[in-house]
């Protein structure tokens, strides 16, 4: 080596060894004479490192926990979807997934965490909903997934969800987010949710899977995405203490009643419909849900409305579609007495009506 290049490579080491005690001593300077803040950088990247360990904690707690569902109509497969052992008995697990993810199928496998398929029962599905549940042999659980509390929260608080984004090729994703909004309310196929909004990445065949918090508890169940080229990030969870209550029925083969009204509905929007069926209202109405027909002996019949009547407001509450009114007629039970406001032609009435099974 010439006496250039080695004079080059100590001035290039002098130089990097000049550099490295700065950084040093400028650290232990900062440290010395700004406590305060160095104390708050410690404290972050403690912190960060805490909750980082958290989210590995959580996503163990809950990983085994989450299967593949596979539906099958007549033997071929019809579609994949997630879902997540939620109990055990003596004999079985039981799993909750969606009501789309194994409608319109006549078999069911399940694929866990480890690989292994096996056969499924379907016990109880409810389209509005969207809820079903299927259940295992015992002997092939792996972990049973805890539940939490839907109703404890926030707006930012960090969530996950484990599943299967476009089938068992991808079975066991993690995706991150954030809770975006709670109390949110979705419509689609004539049915209105209450739903947990998240930025969470929610693919097709992410549907059933579980939306996790921080504590490794299922809080939600995600269940659809709202697809759109100008719109990223809104992904939707059915809250898991709405869900309760459906399971538990759900789990037994009971079916879920409703109450209804005795009648068949149109949306007042729906003009060519209502024309079909030879129904006219005035110009005026732009919403609500109209009368299309009647139940003989149903509530409203016996509460005086008539083909043609537009509903516009369930005790007080507005009604501008027939998923609007399905919604709020959901949240009461049946024998309830409710006041349904209707417009007549131009006039508007009020009606006491007591609400039968379906």
């Amino acid at each position: 080596m010439s006496k250039e290049k080695k004079r080059k490579l100590l001035i290039y080491f002098l130089f990097y060894l000049f550099t490295i005690i700065s950084s040093v001593g400028a650290v232990i300077l900062y440290i010395k004479y700004f406590p305060s803040e160095s104390k708050v950088i410690t404290e972050t990247i403690n912190k960060t490192m805490v909750s980082e360990k958290g989210i590995e904690k959580a996503i163990t707690d809950v990983y085994d926990a989450v299967v593949t569902v596979s539906s099958y109509a007549d033997g071929s497969l019809a579609g994949t979807g997630s879902g997540f052992i939620y109990k055990t008995d003596d004999k079985y697990g039981y799993i909750i997934t969606n009501n789309h993810v194994v409608t319109e199928s006549n078999g069911y496998k399940i694929i866990l965490q480890n690989g292994k398929e096996v056969e499924a029962k379907l016990l109880g599905a409810d389209e509005y909903s969207d809820l079903a549940v299927l259940r295992i042999d015992k002997e092939n659980v792996i972990k049973v997934a805890n539940l939490g509390d839907s109703d404890l929260i926030e707006i930012g608080n960090t969530v996950f969800t484990v599943g299967s984004p476009m089938g068992s090729e991808y079975s066991g994703s993690v995706t991150r987010g954030v809770i975006s909004g709670k109390d949110r309310t979705v419509e689609s196929d004539e049915i209105v949710t209450k739903v947990i909004q998240t930025d969470a990445a929610i693919n097709p065949g992410n549907s059933g899977g579980p939306l996790v918090n921080l504590a490794g508890e299922v809080i939600g169940i995600t269940s659809m995405k709202l697809a759109s080229s100008a719109i990223e990030g809104m992904g939707f969870a059915i809250p898991i203490n709405d869900a309760k209550v459906f399971v538990q029925k759900l789990e037994k083969g009971e079916k879920i009643s409703r109450p209804v009204l005795g009648a068949y509905f149109i949306n007042a929007e729906e003009k060519y419909k209502l024309f079909y069926y030879g129904i006219n209202i005035d110009r005026s109405i732009t919403s609500g849900t109209v009368v299309g027909g009647l139940q003989r002996g149903g509530s409203l019949e016996d509460a005086g409305l008539k083909i043609g009547d537009v509903i516009v407001k369930i005790d007080n509450k507005n009604v501008d579609t027939l998923s609007r009114l399905r919604y709020y007629l959901y949240q009461y039970n049946i024998g309830d007495k409710v006041k349904i406001t209707y417009i007549r032609g131009t006039k508007e009435y009020t009606a006491e009506v007591k609400l039968e099974s379906n």
